[in-house]
């Protein structure tokens, strides 16, 4: 009984008995499922921040190179993952986590106008390189020294804005959903690659996630302006 490559047959077994699943079964059965919970909410995760950019017609304290950075290591994970023929729900909100990346990173360009030559530079180049590491065509030892150094990237890419956050001591037109769902999505990933046997640099790239992305929630939190007092009239 298998639908989506998720076995249901040992579990529904069981609980035609009348037993509760064993842990060999219920285990990667839960990872399975979590795992395809996370490919459908990446397809969203990115919305609300575009949204607030979009309602607020800016892009105050984000820091361009965070999110430039961010789109080169989601590109660098979906190549490597694609053709290390990992399943679909190890990786599959990569894909999404791309395509979102990149419409915010076009509307960041769009209210930081004018841009910069270096920007421009930095823009072509990724256009140039993308598809070749995408479509797997560079050397292997090439590839797996760019997907070690995708997590760096990562961290590099979160850094920035950790920092441009804490300078100004407020985190502008940050989305508080966008990164509460990026901070739960790389809990739960942490658990779904152990369970579908990931590589080991896999699982630590979640973890430097959930690392940099509660720093980020935390600044949210810390720096969200108190709603102002209606002061009640006194007859």
């Amino acid at each position: 009984m298998e639908f989506l490559g998720i076995d249901f047959g040992c579990a529904v077994g069981s609980l035609r008995h009348g037993k509760i699943p064993d842990k060999d079964c219920l285990l990667p059965l839960i990872s399975k499922l979590l795992g395809y919970c996370i490919v459908a909410a990446s397809t969203t995760v990115k919305l609300p921040q575009i949204l607030k950019i979009l309602k607020n017609s800016s892009v105050r304290g984000l820091s361009l190179v965070a999110f430039e950075l961010e789109v080169v290591g989601y590109t660098i994970a979906l190549a490597y993952c694609l053709h290390k023929g990992l399943p679909f729900s190890a990786y599959g909100e990569l894909a999404f986590l791309l395509i979102q990346a990149l419409i915010l990173v076009a509307i960041i360009y769009y209210y930081s106008q004018p841009l910069g030559t270096i920007t421009w530079i930095r823009a072509l180049l990724y256009c140039a390189v993308a598809p070749t590491i995408l479509a797997g065509q560079i050397d292997p030892v090439l590839f797996e020294a760019l997907y070690a150094s995708q997590h760096a990237i990562f961290l590099f890419a979160r850094i920035p804005q950790i920092w441009k956050n804490f300078s100004n001591k407020s985190t502008g037109e940050l989305s508080f959903i966008t990164c509460l769902m990026n901070s739960a999505g790389s809990m739960v990933r942490v658990f779904t690659s152990i369970q579908e046997r990931a590589p080991r640099s896999v699982v630590w790239g979640s973890v430097i996630g959930i690392a940099t992305n509660v720093t980020i929630l935390s600044q949210i939190i810390i720096y969200r302006k108190p709603h102002a007092k209606v002061e009640k009239k006194t007859k």
